[in-house]
């Protein structure tokens, strides 16, 4: 008989105070940390650790975070649908953490910023859960997405604009990192808030690094600002439909619920169009099946959602009360981590890492449960939009180093690419009111009717993109030799061939 593990707190299976037992001599545990524990912010490659935790505990293995504080994590995919779908048992309510009682957790503890209770729906439960998350549906219900999908493509314009015209660019830092947050400081009402500061306090705080507390304070301070000007004069914008929804939300409770939907759009979004233009740019056949019409950017996302969710980890849930999960005792309030990246590879439903996963959205990229993340829908947006407009300005772009020496900088909470660099026919800029393409990249000809010769073609510098010939223009050419002179009536421009039913959808789902 296999004897019961024994619970985070220290407490015997018994419920004595007898010494937790240590791991075996020779155990690769030891040294690690308290209780031979394996500390998940110090290594160097989770994915690997998980697997070894998994093949030593099982579904759900102890660990330890940052100030060697004990938690649990969650590794099975069964386990995490589980911790997430059952309220009655488990909770984001840290008050009741007995790492925090204790004082194991410091006031500057890096993941504070995850973890300390703030009055919103991320940490209620019950019916004060109900009245805040219902403000926060609401308003993304609210959300026009065609005029979303319009603006996406805009923002593309404006990011590409910034490097189309030198050939080259870095895919992370210059588009991935700052496409999100434009369209998600839009969204949120506050676009002048828009600039690298921001991107830079979004992304470290979620890093949970040792500056991650003042990184949160300048976010916050800045929704804090938009949330007294939408109180004083609301607009049709996202802060104005919570501010005016029923709930009756404080502007403190506004503020957090900003935070909470501006950061979950813009990491997973930014992580998730990092990693699905990596796909595109190391894999032909995923590239192939893309530009093939065998793969929508849509499943393509889907896809990568399975493969590289982009929170590796949702800190944390705690226990309510004594229970069990996979196989492990667990104490009331233990702490226990979230953990998608596992268990989206858990071999008990899906046996083979590599299978195709296209259509299937049981992925617990976005969470589950009563907490489930609710700007999914946003950052679905931005992300295929993101990745198709993109694709359609820089048709061959391609990865300027080899596969081997891309790199990435992890977390507790995320697995990020540090940089994505490639190289692509330059162009010009466009006007960001256009759809995205590179089919209008020579300059339009511009007073020119029949009888008037042509102006000669301009000669690109080295800095622009090579000739491509305009598209047939619908009047008739010069006739030669001269016709008699006669006075010619203007030509009648041929009307455009009507669309068909699916290209009048795909314009109109793209915004335009």
């Amino acid at each position: 008989m296999t004897p019961e593990p024994t619970s985070l707190t220290g407490d015997s299976p018994t419920g004595t105070d007898a010494p937790r037992p240590g791991p075996p001599p020779g155990c690769p545990a030891h040294g690690k940390g308290p209780g031979g524990l394996s500390r998940l912010h110090e290594s160097e490659d989770l994915k690997k650790l998980y697997e070894e935790l998994r093949a030593e505990h099982g579904p759900v293995a102890p660990a330890l975070v940052h100030d060697d504080v004990p938690v649990w994590v969650v590794l099975g995919h069964a386990e995490n649908q589980q911790l997430v779908r059952t309220p009655a048992q488990y909770c984001k309510d840290s008050r009741i953490w007995s790492a925090l009682g204790e004082g194991l957790v410091k006031p500057d503890h890096p993941l504070m910023p995850h973890i300390a209770w703030q009055p919103m729906c991320a940490h209620a439960e019950g019916d004060e859960h109900r009245r805040l998350r219902g403000a926060i549906d609401a308003a993304v219900a609210a959300t026009d997405f065609r005029g979303l999908r319009r603006h996406v493509n805009r923002s593309v314009q404006r990011v590409v604009n910034r490097f189309c015209e030198a050939g080259e660019a870095e895919l992370v830092g210059q588009y991935a990192e700052h496409l999100p947050m434009a369209v998600m400081c839009h969204v949120l009402g506050m676009p002048d808030e828009y600039d690298d500061r921001m991107v830079e306090a979004a992304r470290d705080m979620i890093r949970g690094t040792e500056t991650a507390i003042a990184s949160n304070a300048y976010v916050m301070e800045a929704l804090e600002r938009l949330t007294a000007r939408s109180r004083a004069q609301p607009l049709d914008d996202f802060t104005g439909h919570l501010i005016r929804h029923p709930a009756g939300l404080t502007d403190e409770e506004v503020a957090q619920h900003l935070r909470v939907v501006l950061i979950a759009a813009y990491e997973t979004t930014a992580n998730l169009l990092a990693n699905v233009l990596r796909q595109v740019l190391i894999d032909p056949r995923f590239r192939s099946q893309l530009n093939g019409g065998q793969m929508t950017v849509p499943q393509a996302v889907e896809q990568l959602l399975w493969d590289e969710p982009p929170f590796s980890t949702i800190i944390a849930y705690f226990a309510k009360q004594d229970t069990e999960l996979g196989g492990q005792r667990i104490r009331k309030g233990d702490g226990l981590v979230f953990a998608p990246a596992p268990a989206n590879v858990d071999p008990r439903v899906r046996p083979d890492p590599t299978a195709d996963m296209k259509g299937n959205r049981s992925h617990l990229a976005f969470g589950g449960g009563t907490h489930e993340c609710p700007g999914q829908d946003i950052g679905r947006v931005i992300a295929e939009v993101g990745v198709d407009a993109l694709l359609m300005r820089l048709p061959d772009v391609e990865l300027s180093i080899d596969e081997e020496q891309l790199a990435f900088t992890e977390s507790i909470a995320s697995r990020h690419l540090v940089e994505l660099p490639v190289h692509f026919t330059p162009r010009p800029q466009q006007d960001v009111t256009q759809r995205p393409s590179h089919e209008n990249d020579a300059p339009p000809q511009q007073d020119w009717h029949i009888g008037v010769t042509r102006p000669a073609a301009t000669v690109p510098s080295a800095s622009s993109v090579s000739p491509v010939l305009p598209e047939p223009s619908v009047e008739p050419p010069v006739p030669h030799p001269v016709p008699p002179p006669a006075p010619v009536p203007p030509p009648v421009a041929e009307p455009a061939p009507p669309r068909g039913a699916w290209q009048r959808f795909l314009r109109w789902w793209r915004g335009y």
